[in-house]
């Protein structure tokens, strides 16, 4: 299985980047995919033209394969017109405060269409795209296949995996509990959805038909060996890619996972509106305190008003973290590479 992914992907080392919406960075992307693993840049957000932007400014920086990876809406998104922020905005004026700046107007839109991001991915044109928080259409399954695109499901569930090998997808990620950031699931509330890595993997692996990429809790080569252990052909990773100079989070983050041995990670709805591994500051005790958190993703927008102008406090800032960030021990991502491909079975290396 693990050659079956480096095939799949045309890349080296079954070792993927864990797409970070809102603190990808193209050095990090291209630097995970010169050293012979597939990069990935999470599109969170991003406009068709930022899109193309960024997958110019990648393909400058590496001639290798690299991932896209996009947010599928799941029907429940609030839209600005119909958001109450009062309670939420009451909730987070003393933040707005501590960060200088106050709540704009509302935009005319929280975020841009699908339709708008998988143009600019058809024009983009990655060896992969990603997807997460749900099964992709059939035609955009048909339509990335047609141009040479592979795609990839992201499951936190047995039945979420089944889902997306039914829906046409090329390999699935078996996200568990201890990853970090947002909680990606998309047929039960994501409270219920919390089955660890250790067994979620075989699981699905003994579910599907397609390739497994484990993710969560995997930091260095004994989480590697682990996944293979069972069952997996490939790993992706975040938290230890993420603390590397290279990625796009601040020093303040980069801080708090040097320092996440020592830290207990939570998950929260505060800074989002969906649940999240990070690790907790003043921003999400308060939030969580004044227990007025309004849907995604109008409480993404309203809380990145603070976020973006604090940029260097971590107090203020979202933390993503996994549990296994501690476990990491290097600020430069060619060496977290190297330790990980320590990791894996002789014949995929």
């Amino acid at each position: 299985m693990a050659r079956d992914i480096q095939t799949l992907f045309d890349i080296e080392a079954p070792i993927v980047l864990g797409p970070f919406g809102g603190l990808s960075s193209v050095a990090l992307t291209a630097a995970v995919s010169d050293a012979g693993g597939l990069g990935s840049f999470g599109l969170y957000g991003y406009s068709g033209d930022r899109i193309r932007e960024t997958a110019s400014a990648l393909r400058a920086a590496t001639g290798r394969p690299f991932a896209l990876n996009l947010w599928l809406p799941t029907g429940d998104e609030v839209v600005p017109a119909d958001a109450d922020l009062a309670a939420a905005r009451a909730a987070v004026a003393p933040l707005l405060a501590a960060a200088g700046v106050a709540a704009p107007p509302l935009p005319s839109a929280f975020l841009p269409s699908l339709d708008e991001q998988l143009d600019a991915v058809w024009d983009a044109a990655p060896a992969v795209l990603s997807v997460v928080f749900g099964v992709p259409a059939a035609e955009t399954v048909a339509e990335a296949h047609r141009r040479g695109i592979r795609v990839v499901g992201t499951a936190t569930s047995v039945a979420e995996a089944v889902a997306l090998a039914d829906g046409g997808v090329d390999a699935i990620v078996a996200s568990g509990a201890e990853a970090a950031g947002h909680r990606v699931t998309f047929l039960r509330p994501a409270e219920d959805s919390l089955v660890g890595t250790f067994a979620l993997v075989p699981q699905v692996v003994d579910a599907v038909d397609v390739p497994v990429l484990a993710a969560g809790g995997i930091a260095d080569r004994r989480g590697v060996a682990a996944a293979f252990a069972l069952g997996a052909a490939g790993v992706q990773v975040g938290s230890a890619f993420l603390r590397t100079r290279a990625s796009a989070a601040s020093d303040a983050h980069r801080d708090a996972l040097r320092a996440a041995a020592d830290t207990d990670t939570v998950l929260t709805r505060a800074m989002s509106g969906r649940l999240a591994r990070g690790i907790p500051n003043r921003a999400v005790r308060a939030i969580e305190d004044a227990d007025a958190i309004a849907p995604f993703p109008a409480q993404n927008w309203l809380t990145g008003v603070f976020r973006a102008a604090a940029r260097d406090d971590g107090e203020l800032i979202s933390l993503w973290a996994g549990q296994a960030a501690g476990l990491s021990r290097s600020d430069d991502a060619d060496e977290v590479f190297a330790e990980l491909a320590a990791g894996l079975p002789p014949a995929s290396r």
